[in-house]
């Protein structure tokens, strides 16, 4: 609660506040504390210098986060015990604190300090609003800042960081005065419009993308976010709505003498357009020119065209636009091409997370990217880095780097293969089978001739289909590359007493090239979007593999995959067993996948009463997976 300084004026309306404070308790605005120390049959008035410190140190708190009030003289538990007995002296130092125990180069601002009366007890009343000027510290050199109910200790650089994403988040909805549909590219919004819906008018359209709203008073009221996407004149909007393309002779970017820049080239123009500009300046540099093997030049693509696209859409789309000095900058190194842009990741994401994977998302710029999404420039959120990764493992490229600071993100895509020497020298021998990057993945795993479980394949390519791993062991064997050492039988016998899944149990092993005669055919590339014909052909061999695993509800808490296998192990051997958990306790559900759909079939129709402990477990048919 932050008061003026008419209000404090008045003792009366003071003394109101207080009272409201007092009645309203502690809070994250909020903070009383104590003039008194000691026993509670033996109170004694605590030194002034101590409570000068509380001072300085909750108003710290307070300005570093989100303002608030302090009374000093009330009790945690609200009980108001007043500062009667200190002398005249003292209260003068007590409020003066917010000067004299704040760090002389972090000032605060506007704080409002007065005494108030409470019934017949004296007690100071503080407020001080959020500050927008700066990170403020305690006379000590304490940083602190409010978190619910407490003052922490927190750095400076986090709070800056703090500010500045909550910055960026609310510059492109920020309503902007002043401007008006003139001031954007009607065609541009009227494409956009019709592509929503045939005839909609630009005033419906920006409304319905969230990029206005209309005022009885004010009329049609634009964010800013309007003007990024479709301004007329973007230099007026903001002055870096820029993409910049440098290319550089050699793998470091030089300076001085050694200035190696061959080409330097600035894309100018709000974002819609931005996009289509840049990709066309970008995409000249994806190829490269060499001498075929026919001794004639040849074209080829140097990077997957659709990923380095995926990356330009991401750096406009979430850069931070609230920084208005610096652009996005796309340096084309000879082995690499480098996206830099303002702004690092948003808090609740991880470099981790995206290197996983995960599809982990938040939006810094929502309305713009909602635009981008209703338009088709973009994926749903958090598929765009997935994409990217996954279309540089497809094309066996090294996977991209990433780089997040406070300030910056950067993503680096390489022009180097996703092998090691070794690994590639290994892989040469298989060469004339023109494996697949997946059936290369397997064959990586025998090269230091060990065994191989089926487990091993599923982890390693991540799979979640098992007619796609069937077809993958399958396509290997046929063409002798993938040996099985150990019979399924054994491995069930060895699975039963070893109280594992028959995945768990190390059955293959790759055969050296040299000892495999010449294939009758070549073994045919698994691209990841098979055709219908090919997966009609996986049903006809393997039968309905959804049909083979179980969905188990009702599990304990604490359930281990023996204690699964030690329920339905009398039903048919089990292929693999599934426990999604929650910290270290099961979510209460898993899937039991058995090698025969029958054994599934037959367990179903006998609806047995299976159960773990007291647990009566639940069983259904498990639904389909969705496929990518």
């Amino acid at each position: 609660m932050t008061l003026r300084p008419s209000d404090i004026a008045d003792p009366l309306l003071t003394n109101e506040r207080a009272a409201l404070a007092v009645s309203l308790g502690e809070s994250h605005f909020r903070e009383f504390k104590s003039g008194l120390q000691g026993a509670p049959t033996a109170k004694q008035v605590r030194p002034a210098t101590d409570i000068c410190k509380d001072i300085a140190a909750t108003l710290v708190a307070f300005a570093n986060a989100d303002g608030g009030e302090l009374l000093i003289g009330v009790e945690d538990s609200g009980d108001v015990t007043g500062l009667n007995d200190l002398r005249a002296g003292d209260i003068d130092l007590l409020l003066r604190a917010p000067k004299s125990h704040v760090h002389a180069d972090t000032p605060l601002q506007s704080v409002h300090a007065t005494k108030a009366t409470l019934g017949s007890r004296i007690v100071l009343y503080f407020s001080i609003p959020k500050s927008n000027f700066g990170i403020h510290l305690t006379s000590d050199g304490k940083c602190l800042q409010r978190r619910d109910l407490e003052s922490l200790p927190v750095s400076p650089q986090k709070i800056s960081f703090d500010r500045r994403e909550s910055r960026s988040r609310e510059y492109d909805r920020d309503y902007i005065d002043g401007v008006s549909l003139a001031s954007l590219d009607a065609n541009l919004v009227r494409v956009v419009a019709n592509q929503i819906s045939p005839g909609m008018s630009a005033e419906k359209c920006l409304q319905y993308l969230g990029l206005a709203d209309y005022d009885a008073l004010a009329g049609l009221r634009l964010r800013r976010a309007a003007l990024l996407l479709f301004a007329q004149h973007p230099e007026n909007v903001h002055p870096r709505l820029q993409v910049r393309i440098l290319k550089i002779k050699g793998v470091e970017l030089g300076s001085g003498a050694n200035y190696n820049v061959t080409a330097d080239v600035v894309v100018r123009n709000n974002v819609l357009n931005l996009i289509n500009e840049a990709w066309d300046q970008l995409r000249t540099h994806l190829v490269q020119t060499k001498l075929g093997s026919e001794a004639r030049f040849e074209i080829t693509y140097m990077y997957p065209e659709h990923a380095c696209r995926e990356a330009l859409v991401n750096a406009i789309a979430h850069r931070d636009y609230s920084d208005e000095g610096q652009g996005i900058e796309i340096f084309v190194f000879d082995d690499r091409i480098e996206l830099r842009n303002p702004g690092g990741l948003l808090s609740p994401i991880s470099v981790d997370d995206i290197q996983a994977m995960k599809g982990v998302h938040q939006s810094r710029n929502s309305y713009i990217s909602r635009t981008l999404r209703e338009t088709g420039f973009m994926r749903e959120l958090g598929e765009g880095m997935r994409r990217i990764f996954e279309l540089m493992k497809s094309n066996e490229l090294a996977p991209p780097h990433i780089e997040s600071r406070v300030d910056a993100f950067s993503l680096a895509l390489f022009h180097r293969p996703m092998y090691s020497a070794q690994e590639l020298l290994w892989l040469e021998q298989y060469e004339r089978f023109q494996l697949s990057a997946e059936q290369k993945a397997i064959v990586l795993l025998g090269r230091k001739d060990s065994l191989i479980s089926p487990q091993d394949i599923w982890d390693r390519l991540g799979l979640v289909d098992t007619e796609h791993y069937r077809l993958l062991v399958s396509s290997l064997q046929k063409i002798g590359v993938l040996e099985t050492r150990v019979p399924k039988k054994k491995a069930q016998d060895l699975a039963k007493k070893r109280r594992v899944s028959v995945r768990a149990i190390p059955r293959f092993v790759i055969a050296l090239a040299k000892d495999i005669a010449a294939p009758a055919r070549k073994g045919r590339r698994i691209d990841n979007e098979r055709e219908s014909s090919g997966q009609n052909r996986i049903q006809e061999t393997y039968g309905d593999g959804v049909r083979a695993t179980l969905f188990v509800g009702n599990l304990p808490p604490s359930v281990n995959e023996r204690d699964i296998l030690g329920v339905f192990d009398p039903f048919g051997e089990i292929a693999r067993v599934t426990i999604p958990q929650s910290g270290n306790r099961s979510k209460g559900y898993g899937f039991v996948e058995f090698e025969s759909a029958d054994d599934v079939r037959k367990l179903m129709d006998a609806q047995p009463v299976l159960r773990l402990g007291p647990y009566t477990l639940v069983l259904r048919h498990a639904l389909p997976r969705m496929r990518r």
